[in-house]
């Protein structure tokens, strides 16, 4: 579909001019050509055309505007045509001529005439799809040609509008173009990405939600690692440039080395920045990268464009890191300047536990596609264009003083005038850019209106724009509040998207309390950092951004920050003021700490400044009265006020009848236990209200409500499907569809009620914008759900729910509401006037509405809040206690709505009032509410334990377990009786919402006070007097809690919770407590029967196997270790080993014990491993534990016999056939190979047409070992990203290994710091299963009862092993270095030997190729932990250790993976690819089904094999080294080998011959990645056939290349000089040449003098040595860095020959003409002669067919010459006739030659044409040529000319003289 528009002509102009006309559908502008010196009359006769994807409406408008065109001013609108398209819709077809109108709306004489056309396809209107328009058939780069040469896009394709990026970014959705938008022109240009993109965005196909990305936002610092690798650094503009790269994050920079003169230089350069900072910090750290023209230590040289990012749009990416991305250059000075060049780089940003992970790219050719790869997130379109971002600052309120008041009063004292005590001004930072506004002297609401304008390109790389309050200083100045604004809030980037915008609006920022002290140990909090503990201020702002034309003349082209004054806004612009009233009652105040028992204390409830009575006092010094909106709340000050304003409601009375009352009288705190206070507000309940003035902007906060609301019910829902699918109960799907179908609910209940209150005072364009894409995306939410909810099938259920989990993180993004209304209420408890500790409760949860939906989550109802202490306090050891645990009401409301504001509170309650005098009004909230109904229960603790030490369960009264010694999994199995609870409120309501039951568990010791171990909270179920006690509500059923300690997991307890009331019986209704009594338990209950699991008898065999690695106990080293295994209450011992150092094995290896277990799997306790080691004298001492928390993995389930012999037929049949097709091309390892690298080429051919022409037939002799690793991606060998323990289950299929841990968890839940408790393994394993055992197991032949379920596992005796380490090579290491290298050599260590390969590192390199094999022989057990390290080898001092990776060789040795030596893709004898291991195939082959007891295998005739039921084929035969063919089974036992895992029953996947890539690490840095390792490892029993020797992965080392260019003729060089004479065009050319990497070496030609034609004859030979690899196509460079360098550096460089022309000046600097570089192995054929040479030689070089020197050895041709012009265009600068010659080293020196035209072998002198010489060093010759030569006949006139005046004069000299003589007659 597509809307044509044939701008014909503009008839009646007045005038003459320049004319101009705009066209304008849908917010896309379309501009004519400009039509000079016009008349009356423009005939513009252009056509536009815009393809549109959804049909035009009939309100849709089309605007012709017409301007007066001006170079130097802004284009003048003569007037402007809008129609309604209407009628184009209905007909298709319309011509129109009508007159325009002026900008008055009045209509002028002028008339316009246009022809419009509407097609659609096949004349059917059909919306299309997004994509279609992006993607167009036949069109490659995505442009698209839109039909008309527009202004903006004229002087490149795609920068203006009609661009690539713009386009897609446009997508032409319908948007209204405002009204207003004369003057610029996008309204709808830059709309990212398709808000509606139906599934993709909402059913999260692939893409994240905004926050998704970002770990949580903890308080904590992270080591924060952060990787830039700037590759290559490519297409600068301007040709002969030096350029340095400098990296900067904040204060750090880095650069690195400069290249010369290229304009495409190859660094390869790795820098590393290490931070300590918490994530939030990080992420607004800006990452910047710079390119410098000739930076050197004098000068700091040009500036040649920036790109900048931050550091949280790398960390929300895949795998945190871009890879191989090309970013984008721009000039911040100018920005009207197109892209200035891009830089390709990798970044990547690791925290704590990430791994870097690069794709394995062995042989890197470089990515041309540089659009393809633009470093840009996801959904950024790849052509940014600059934008302003206005940043208003209005104004403040409610500032808290910043100064102490002892100077105030001082200066009072002196000059009597009292100031307020804060400097404020406000500091924006946004993209790496600060702006400040003024300072306002001495105000606590100061007036600013001032703008801050950052010029930065859209959409910004940066995420969030800081905004700060600052008090200024003489000293230092600090923040007094911070405030985030987040982009992705504020804006949206789908198609019916908007720019960013916000307010005007108030924020409300918040940090540490308000009295002022010198230090303030909170100040963190004012940063930004953690929550915020108090209300600081509110700012006024608004913030919008404008796209830059920046075509048009009069923009500021500077990217500087500007501030400029803005005039005032007015005050109704936020809201209309309305009167709020906060009220709240406390129901109880319990666990208060026992350091604060012993004064009274009392709760404090603040709302911005109102209610706060300490610090809130921050009254304006003038004497003028506070506007009622400013929220300054001084109380005797508001009293005043609120007379006046209240005083319709009383006329009569003046005594402030609503003096808000903000805190609850003081209250001495009453001892519970040993642990915690409480507050005695038993019958009456104190209560608190504030009254407050706020603009009203509820609908915000109603629509965050609503959907907080959906999301919670969703978030519910998933919950419990998870739950169902965890415990594998029935049906998750109509769960799930439940779920969803609440969903869709919901989103059509948001769709009706948030389009109310459209029109309230106040509403922002975010507001409008925000509603209106909220609404859709509820919208199309809802339509998915359903459409989801139709798909849940019980298979597809995982899969939805991931989709669904989405729109969870959809909905939490789109409920933030950006523009604040209403601040927080905080509610302080106080003690002796000091702020102890708090709780923010976030006023939209307590807001009311009329509309239920909108009412917040916790409004009108009593809610727990637990208090905690203010900023760092609160984490760590003292944050772990609950400070105190309040049970609060909260009611936040409109004035006027007031009535409601008791309603939800328990029933039964007195209201009691304050006592007044006079007449006292109905209408006064209480001050305490006195209940008289009381209920007793009777509370019932059924807890059977597991995980922790001792119960202290709290519910205002407190009762504790009985203590079990030593244990981690404690079983109390006992019920713990509360008698007589008596709870207040209604019966009704506390069955339904009962209290919550606080659970602590405690670490007793025989001395000192029980350590506090965690907590957990659960709400009881409720049985009233008149319920039956029976299914299905009771008894209640067991459940696991998770236990807390503050923010880390601290264990589990299984417990259940009953509360039951007493009626007028007493205690005789309630059920009977019966249960096993037990006599040696005392008074202690047990769980009654109905509550306790079913439980039944398993055995549990536990397999020991050894133990490894014990660290000294006491000091002491562990001489004779046991390991006591326990699982409820029974256990079992493992032999005693009786010398831990001779060998830490155990001698028996089997032992099982029997227990009692719940039915229910997920009921199952832990099972405890604990090592003791046994010291003389019978003393015991504790190494270390592990509890195993679930022994699921460890059960058995007998192998179902009938199945498997089923399946594998089935398997068998399917499988011949695929086998036959397979295998019978491995006939010869080689010819496979060969294949494969044909293949490999092949494929390559066809990604590329530019791609090498000539045959491609490997050379057999440059196969080796790396040929086999570069073409491991394809084939043959697989090279893992990680390491092989993560792919093949930590070799734990058998043998498992325990960590054992001692001392206790940090608070922190990283695993990181548990490294540290790690005290030594275990290895054994366990096996579970029921009793009895059914028969057929035990009656298996060779069924040895000893070993129980481990049968046929091997005896652990030490044995010897020749163990081979690999290393091929390590990528990415941490530089160890000052100059950002590190000289890296290997270290290998097993058990007591160590092998340094010191003499052997590489200098000054972080991607060292080792090519190291390392022999050493071990015992196992004794030594079965490898370290390979990676070293950093020092002149000075000892080598600092990059880091190390472990390896357990003893799990890879055993596992039935068979991880000693890697099974060959294919069975050769000689040759690269020879078998490795000592055992053939067959013999492979023949011991695993031995071992497997499994039939075979047979071979058979034809090629076939059979095993186990299956048969497979292989071909037969192999070649050895003199070419003759023999029989072999060998391919036939490898073919099974290969697919051994479809063998039925023991079958598993055999290891192949593999390079594993391990992570390096350093223990001081843990968790965090130091660069990676490619290795393996090959294991051989020494009583077996010694393996061959070690193959050969040396490095290859690189050939020796001669390349001999000889430089024949140049023509068409452009003309550079002017003849001092004659004025003649000429140059003087020279060319110069060199290989890329090796500008010092640079070689010149003779000059060309005088070349007037461009034409240049040479006859000159360039020679280039150079070392070449051939299997990486790169030139190998060893040179010193510097003067100071130790030994040289070897840097891989890609070969590259440049040729430059220039023209050569005498007394001033060379001019440089042009350049062409030459990529050896893939550059385009010379052409034959001069004529047929063209630039497109150099621009369409992907399309030419491209040949290599190193396969066609000499060529001889023509190549152009090419340079940029003023406009960045390429443009062609001459041409050069050239023949490269390439020799290798030895071929060389039997024909040696000379440089230049030397000897040997001269080239003969070039036949240049006389007028090539210079004219001081010959000046008669220049006469002859350059003057005599074209001015002769001048010369030849001028001296005729002068003898005829010689003539004349000597005539007229002597003529008087003859004349007298004749006269006289002398």
């Amino acid at each position: 579909m597509a809307l044509l528009v044939h701008l014909k002509t503009v008839r009646d102009l007045r005038g003459k001019g320049d004319r101009i006309a705009k066209v304008t559908f849908r917010g896309l502008s379309l501009y004519t050509p400009v039509l000079e010196n016009c008349e009356d009359e423009a005939r513009f006769d252009e056509t536009f055309r815009w393809p549109i994807a959804s049909r035009v409406g009939e309100n849709e408008m089309l605007e012709v505007q017409v301007f007066n065109y001006s170079k130097v001013f802004t284009n003048r609108v003569i007037g402007t045509f809008k129609m309604v398209l209407q009628k184009v819709a209905e007909v298709g077809q319309l011509e129109v001529t009508d007159t325009l109108i002026d900008d008055n709306n009045t209509a002028i004489r002028t008339s316009v005439t246009i022809d419009i056309k509407y097609t659609t396809m096949d004349g059917t209107v059909g919306v299309w799809s997004d994509g279609e328009f992006l993607d167009i058939p036949g069109d490659p780069e995505g442009t698209f040609q839109f039909e008309t040469d527009s202004l903006l896009s004229g002087h490149s394709q795609g920068s203006g509008v009609a661009g690539k990026g713009v386009f897609s970014a446009m997508k032409l959705g319908k948007t209204k173009s405002s009204k207003d938008d004369h003057k610029k022109d996008e309204p709808a240009i830059l709309d990212m990405e398709d808000l509606d993109r139906k599934a993709m965005r909402l059913g999260g196909v692939g893409c994240l939600d905004p926050d998704s990305g970002f770990p949580e936002k903890l308080g904590f610092p992270e080591n924060v690692l952060l990787l830039c690798n700037p590759n290559a650094n490519m297409q600068l503009l301007g040709l002969n440039m030096d350029p340095v790269v400098c990296v900067e994050i904040g204060d750090d920079k880095k650069y690195t080395s400069m290249k010369e003169s290229t304009n495409c230089p190859y660094y390869n350069e790795y820098f590393v920045f290490d931070f300590h900072v918490p994530p939030d910090v990080m992420f607004d750290k800006i990452l910047k990268l710079s390119v410098i023209h000739s930076k050197n230590l004098l000068r700091s040289g040009t500036l040649v464009g920036t790109f900048k990012l931050d550091i949280g749009t790398v960390y929300s990416q895949p795998e945190h890191q871009f890879y191989h991305k090309w970013a984008t250059l721009s000039d911040p000075d100018d920005i009207t300047a197109s892209c200035k060049g891009y830089i390709k780089c990798d970044i990547a940003v690791v925290g704590k536990g990430d791994n870097i992970k690069t794709p394995h790219k062995a042989n890197e050719t470089d990515e041309d596609d540089i659009e393809g790869n633009l470093l840009l997130p996801e959904g950024v379109p790849l052509e940014r264009q600059w934008a302003r971002f206005y940043v208003k600052i209005y104004r403040a309120e409610g500032l808290p003083k910043m100064n102490t008041s002892i100077m105030a009063n001082v200066k009072k004292a002196f000059i009597g005038e009292n100031r307020d005590l804060v400097d404020p001004y406000v500091q924006v930072l946004f993209a790496g850019q600060r702006g400040k506004t003024s300072v306002q002297k001495s105000s606590y609401e100061p007036i600013w209106n001032e703008q801050v304008v950052f010029t930065e390109m859209f959409p910004p790389l940066c995420k969030r724009m800081k905004v700060q309050i600052r008090d200024s200083d003489k000293v230092n100045d600090v923040a007094i509040g911070t405030h985030f604004i987040d982009l992705r809030k504020i804006a949206n980037d789908g198609d019916k998207g908007f720019l960013p915008t916000m307010g005007p609006a108030w924020v409300n920022m918040y940090g540490s309390t308000r009295q002022y002290t010198l230090m303030d140990e909170h100040q963190d909090l004012n940063e930004g950092l953690g929550e915020g503990v108090s209300f600081r201020a509110r700012l006024l702002i608004s913030v919008a951004v404008e796209i830059l034309d920046t075509t048009s003349t009069e923009i500021v082209s500077s990217t500087e920050v500007q501030v400029e004054p803005v005039s005032n806004i007015s005050e109704s612009v936020t809201g209309k003021i309305e009167e709020f009233f906060l009220f709240g009652s406390f129901l109880e105040a319990t666990m208060i700490d026992r350091k604060i028992g012993d004064k009274p204390i009392s709760f404090e409830v603040t709302i911005g400044n109102y209610g706060n009575q300490i610090d809130g006092v921050s009254k304006p010094s003038a004497a003028k009265k506070k506007k009622k909106e400013g929220g300054g709340g001084e109380s005797d000050e508001e009293e005043s006020e609120l007379i006046q304003q209240n005083s319709s409601e009383d006329e009569a009375d003046d005594d402030g009848d609503l003096v808000s009352v903000s805190s609850s009288p003081p209250m001495k705190p009453v001892i519970t236990d040993r642990n915690y206070f409480h507050l005695p507000y038993f019958e009456k309940k104190p209560c608190i209200y504030i009254k407050s003035w706020w603009q009203d902007q509820r609908r915000r906060l109603y629509n965050s409500n609503i959907m907080d609301k959906i999301a919670d019910k969703l978030e519910e829902g998933l919950n419990d499907v998870q739950e169902i699918i965890k415990t594998e109960t029935a049906y998750p799907e109509r769960r799930l569809r439940g779920v969803l179908e609440e969903l869709s609910t919901g989103c059509n209940r948001f769709v009706t009620l948030a389009n109310k209150d459209q029109n309230q005072a106040g509403r922002t364009k975010l507001d409008k914008e925000r509603l209106k894409s909220c609404m859709r995306e509820m919208e199309s939410m809802g339509q998915l759900a359903k459409l989801i909810r139709s798909q849940v099938k019980r298979n597809t259920v995982r899969d939805k729910l991931k989709m669904v989990q989405n729109f969870l993180h959809r909905l939490r993004f789109l409920a933030d509401e950006p523009q604040h209304s209403i601040p927080d209420v905080f509610v302080w408890m106080m003690s002796n006037n000091k702020r102890i500790a708090y709780a923010r409760i976030p006023s939209k949860d307590i807001l009311y509405s009329i509309v239920d939906e909108e009412t917040g989550k916790d409004c009108g109802k009593v809610k727990a809040v637990f208090l905690r202490l203010p900023g760092k306090k609160g984490f760590g050891p003292a944050g772990w206690t609950v400070q105190a645990k309040m049970e609060m009401y909260l009611w936040l409301g409109l004035n006027k709505q007031r009535k409601d504001f008791l309603s939800g509170l328990p029933n039964g309650f007195e209201e009691n009032k304050a006592p007044r005098t006079g007449s006292c009004l109905q209408s006064l909230p209480p001050i305490s509410l006195v209940y008289n109904s009381k209920y007793i229960y009777s509370l019932y603790l059924p807890s059977s334990v597991y995980s922790l030490y001792l119960l202290s369960v709290w519910f205002i009264t407190v009762s504790i377990c009985k203590v079990l010694s030593e244990t981690l999994c404690p079983t109390w199995d006992q019920l713990l009786v509360f008698d007589d609870v008596e709870l207040f409120g209604e019966a009704g309501e506390l069955r339904d919402d009962p209290p919550i039951i606080v659970v602590e568990v405690y670490d007793q010791d025989t001395v000192g006070k029980a350590e506090f171990i965690g907590r957990t909270f659960a709400k009881p179920i409720t049985k009233m007097c008149d319920e039956h006690y029976g299914p299905p509500r009771f008894p209640p059923q067991l459940e696991y809690y998770q236990i807390y300690r503050g923010n880390s997991t601290a264990g589990d307890l299984l417990a259940a919770f009953e509360l039951l009331q007493i009626g007028q019986g007493g205690r005789a209704e309630l059920p009977a407590i019966n249960g096993p009594t037990d006599s040696d338990r005392g008074p202690i209950l047990p769980v009654p029967m109905g509550i306790r699991p079913v439980l039944s008898r398993y055995r549990i065999e536990v397999l020991f196997w050894g133990l490894r690695d014990l660290k000294r106990v006491n000091l002491a080293q562990v001489d004779r270790p046991r390991v006591d295994i326990e699982c409820a209450g029974r256990g079992v011992q493992s032999a005693l080993i009786v010398n831990f150092k001779k060998n830490p094995n155990f001698s028996t290896l089997v032992k099982w014990f029997e227990v009692d277990l719940p039915e229910n799997e997920l009921l199952h306790p832990p099972l405890n491993i604990r090592v003791v080691d046994c010291r003389a004298f019978g003393r015991y001492t504790l190494v270390g534990s592990h509890a195993v928390t679930s022994l699921r993995r460890f059960i058995y389930s007998p192998p179902d016999k009938t199945q498997n012999n089923w399946t594998s037929i089935a398997i068998c049949n399917i499988y011949l056939l695929c086998q036959v097709a397979l295998l019978f091309v491995c006939s010869d390892a080689l010819s496979y190979l060969q294949n494969e690298e044909k293949e490999e080429k092949k494929k390559k051919k066809k990604k590329k047409k530019g791609e090498v022409e000539e045959d491609d037939e490997t050379d057999e002799r440059i196969l080796d070992w790396w040929s086999k690793y570069f073409a491991s991606i394809e084939t043959l060998m697989e090279v893992y990203n990680k390491e092989l323990e993560a792919e093949y289950d930590n070799f734990e299929d058998w043998l498992h290994t325990f960590n054992l841990y001692r001392g206790k968890a940090g608070d922190d839940d990283e695993a990181a710091l548990d490294d540290d408790r790690i005290v030594g393994r275990f290895k054994g394993s366990m096996c579970m299963y029921k009793l009895p055992l059914s028969e057929e197991i035990t009656r298996e032949a060779g069924f040895d009862p000893n070993m129980g379920m481990f049968q046929s596992i091997p005896h652990n005796d030490p044995i010897n092993v020749l163990v081979r380490v690999f290393v091929v090579r390590a990528t990415d290491l941490h530089p160890a270095d000052v100059n950002g290298k590190a000289d890296p050599y290997v270290v290998i260590k097993l058990g007591k030997s160590e092998l340094k390969d010191k003499e052997n590192y590489i200098s000054k390199q972080l991607n060292p190729v080792f090519g190291k094999a390392f022999d050493i022989e071990a015992t196992f057990p004794m030594e079965s932990m490898l370290t390979v390290s990676v070293y950093d080898w020092d002149l000075v001092g000892t080598d600092d250790l990059i880091g190390e990776t472990k390896i357990d060789l003893e799990n890879r040795y055993y596992s039935k993976h068979r991880a000693t030596c890697g099974i060959a893709n294919n069975y050769s004898v000689h040759g690269y690819n020879m078998w490795r291991d000592p055992m053939k195939p067959s013999q492979i082959l023949a011991k695993l089904c031995k071992e497997g007891k499994l039939d075979g295998p047979h071979y058979g005739p034809g090629g076939r094999v059979k095993v186990a039921n299956r048969i497979f084929m292989g071909a037969t035969e192999i070649e050895d080294e003199t070419g003759l063919k023999k029989q072999t089974d060998e391919h036939l036992a490898l073919t099974v080998l290969k697919h051994w895992e479809e063998i039925p029953r023991v079958g598993c996947k055999l290891i192949p011959e593999h390079v594993e890539t391990r992570p390096l690490l350093h223990p001081e840095k843990p968790g965090i990645e130091q660069g990676r390792i490619e290795m393996w490892v090959d294991m051989f029993p020494m009583d077996m056939p010694a393996p061959g020797p070690a193959i050969d992965i040396s490095p290859r080392k690189p050939k020796k290349y001669e390349l001999r260019v000889v430089i024949w003729n140049t023509d068409e060089v452009i003309l550079e000089d002017d003849d001092y004479f004659t004025g003649e065009k000429s140059s003087d050319i020279f060319v110069r040449g060199w290989l890329k990497g090796q500008q010092e070496d640079k070689q010149d030609t003779d000059v060309h003098y005088h070349s007037l034609t461009g034409e240049g004859n040479f006859n000159w030979r360039f020679v280039f040595p150079f070392d070449y690899l051939m299997a990486e196509e790169k030139i190998v460079i060893s040179k010193k860095e510097s003067m100071f360098s130790w030994d040289e550096t070897e840097y891989k460089i890609p070969a590259r020959l440049t040729l430059q022309v220039w023209d050569a000046d005498h007394f001033s600097a060379d001019d440089f003409l042009g350049a062409i570089e030459l990529d050896l192995n893939r550059f385009p054929r010379g052409a034959k002669t001069s004529k047929q040479c063209s630039i497109g030689m150099v621009q369409n070089e992907a399309e030419l067919p491209c040949i290599s020197i190193f396969k066609q050895k000499r060529v001889k041709g023509w190549w152009p010459f090419v340079a940029r012009d003023e406009n960045d265009e390429m443009e062609l600068t001459g041409k050069v006739e050239a023949e490269l010659h390439l020799m290798s080293a030895e071929e060389a020196e039997k024909s040696p030659v000379g440089l230049g035209r030397n000897e040997p072998d001269p080239l003969e002198k070039p036949n240049r044409p006389d007028t090539s010489l210079m004219w001081f060093v010959n000046p008669l010759k220049s006469i002859r040529y350059f003057i005599w030569h074209n001015y002769r006949w001048l010369i030849l006139k001028a001296l005729g000319l002068l003898l005829l005046l010689l003539l004349l004069g000597l005539f007229l000299y002597s003529f008087p003289g003859y004349l007298v003589k004749k006269m006289l007659g002398a």
